[in-house]
């Protein structure tokens, strides 16, 4: 396995892993990664037994560090090679964004930078007691983009954002919940089980519900001017013609499990 490429695969329970697997580098996104990122998230959106994603480092020390700056001086040298370097890693963050399956964020370690700006494109952030946050970008002389500040400033509001950027200071795991950048913090030998059991519970609820709640969630911080409103109430009416609406009726009248196919 090329350590710029990540890990991705759907071994069972319907759930696929992308794993950032740059360890020398604590897991920093190079160019070919943030490539594979974008075509590893383009399958599992594709893939029917795919109900759920799961984002994760390889490794104990990181979830990811940040841009790899080895690369600054080829890749991002002055400002048109940074809007490059941003078309390729707009693509993969774009894919994230877009994703109509849940997807879950797994931290241990540093999460900084792109990292936690790949974090924040989660659904739900489940962290190591060991993880550590941080922005840096006012330490290097760059700027943070105005799509990842909005995502920042939507979850701990402009305050506290600007704190996380103006002093580009590191944040531990219990002030991260307290913020509000994290769902969930677990113990560092408990995460990955703890983690996987949450995400088999969303698998077993049924699919098209937790698709139009996904795509609900998120219109709802647009202005109302900017919501689809057509698209959330085609996504409801699906529910209420699909078999798994039938499903769920009658596993609650038979009182057994139901289950769910997404149809």
């Amino acid at each position: 396995m090329k350590p710029s490429q990540p890990l991705f695969s759907c071994p069972e329970n319907e759930i696929g892993y992308l794993v950032f697997d740059n360890p020398a580098r604590h897991n920093a996104m190079s160019l070919p990664l943030w490539e594979a990122a974008e075509r590893s998230l383009l399958e599992f959106e594709s893939d029917p037994k795919v109900k759920a994603v799961v984002m994760r480092g390889a490794g104990e020390k990181a979830f990811v560090s940040g841009a790899d700056i080895s690369e600054f001086d080829t890749a991002r040298a002055n400002a048109k090679q940074a809007s490059q370097y941003a078309a390729v890693s707009n693509r993969a963050r774009e894919a994230m964004s877009l994703l109509t399956k849940p997807l879950i964020a797994m931290i241990r370690g540093y999460c900084f930078g792109a990292g936690l700006d790949i974090a924040l494109r989660a659904d739900i952030r489940i962290a190591s007691e060991c993880a550590v946050f941080c922005i840096p970008a006012a330490r290097l002389g760059i700027a943070y983009g105005l799509e990842s500040v909005q995502m920042l400033t939507d979850l701990v509001g402009p305050s506290v954002a600007k704190d996380i950027l103006f002093t580009g200071r590191r944040i531990n795991a219990q002030e991260a919940l307290h913020l509000g950048l994290v769902n969930r913090v677990m113990p560092a030998a408990e995460l990955e089980q703890a983690t996987r059991d949450y995400v088999l519970t969303i698998t077993r609820n049924a699919p098209l519900t937790i698709k139009s709640s996904k795509f609900s969630v998120n219109q709802a911080l647009l202005d109302s001017a900017s919501q689809d409103l057509v698209t959330a109430r085609r996504l409801i009416a699906d529910c209420f013609d699909s078999a798994d609406y039938q499903e769920g009726r009658a596993a609650f009248r038979e009182k057994r499990p139901p289950q769910f196919r997404g149809l």
